[in-house]
C-alpha cells in the first residue's frame, strides 16, 4: 500500500517527535544508559558510546559541596574508586557546575585536588553547559549511576542510605554504590537499582 506525500510526512514527522521525546527521557533502570561524550580533565574525549563492554561508574561531583567533602575526607569515596578501577571498571566523575558556579574547575585543577585528596576516578569530564546532567537528570552531588558492559543502566540514585553530612554517619549507612558493584560483578540482579540521592544541587547554568 503506498501513502500519498501528505501522510508520509505527517508519519515521519510522528515518528521523529517520538525519537526526539525518546532520547530526552529521563534515564530507566534496565534500558541503554543515555550515551555522550565530553571533554576531561586530561584533555581526552570521553564517549560512553565507546566504553562497551566494560562497567562505567558516573560519579556526579562538586568539590565544595559539604556532602561530597564527607565522602572524600573520609576516604570512602576514594576507596571506592581504587576498589572498582583495579577490577577494571571505569569510573567517571562528572563536574555539571557552570562557569561562575560553586564546584567549576579546570582540568588541572581536577586533577591537583583528586591527587591531593587519594582520589583515583579513571578520568574527570567537564559538563559546563549541563548538557550530560539534564541527558541524565542528574540533582545533587554526589549522585551515582552504574552502567554495565551492555551499556544498560543497572543502578541510579545516592551513595548510601543515610542522607547527612556528618562523616560519623558513613560506617551506619547501606552503601548502595559497593552493593551495586559487587551484585553486577557477581551475574545477579542489583536489589536496590534507583534510590534517592542526597546532597547539594548540581550548579547548573542559569
Amino acid at each position: 500500500m503506498f501513502l500519498n506525500q501528505p501522510y508520509r510526512s505527517a508519519i515521519m514527522g510522528l515518528a521523529f517527535a517520538l525519537a526526539s521525546t525518546a532520547a530526552l527521557a529521563a534515564p530507566v533502570v534496565s534500558q541503554p544508559a543515555p550515551v555522550f561524550s565530553g571533554t576531561a580533565a586530561d584533555g581526552s574525549t570521553v564517549n560512553l558510546a565507546g566504553l562497551r563492554g566494560k562497567t562505567v561508574v558516573l560519579e556526579w561531583t562538586n568539590h565544595e559541596c559539604p556532602f561530597v567533602v564527607k565522602h572524600y575526607e573520609s576516604g570512602n569515596i576514594p576507596n571506592l574508586q581504587k576498589d572498582a578501577v583495579a577490577k577494571g571498571i571505569v569510573w567517571l566523575q562528572v563536574i555539571s557546575s557552570a562557569p561562575g558556579k560553586q564546584g567549576y574547575i579546570d582540568g588541572e585543577t581536577a586533577k591537583k585536588l583528586n591527587a591531593d585528596r587519594g582520589a583515583t576516578p579513571t578520568n574527570t569530564v567537564f559538563d559546563p553547559d549541563g548538557k550530560i546532567g539534564n541527558l541524565y537528570e542528574a540533582t545533587n552531588t554526589p549522585q551515582f549511576f552504574i552502567i554495565n558492559p551492555e551499556g544498560v543502566l543497572v543502578y541510579k540514585g545516592g551513595i548510601d542510605s543515610i542522607p547527612s553530612a556528618d562523616i560519623e554517619d558513613i560506617a551506619k549507612a547501606e552503601n548502595y554504590v559497593s552493593a551495586a558493584l559487587a551484585e553486577l560483578a557477581a551475574g545477579k540482579p542489583v536489589t536496590k537499582s534507583s534510590t534517592k540521592p542526597y546532597g547539594c544541587t548540581v550548579k547548573y547554568s542559569g
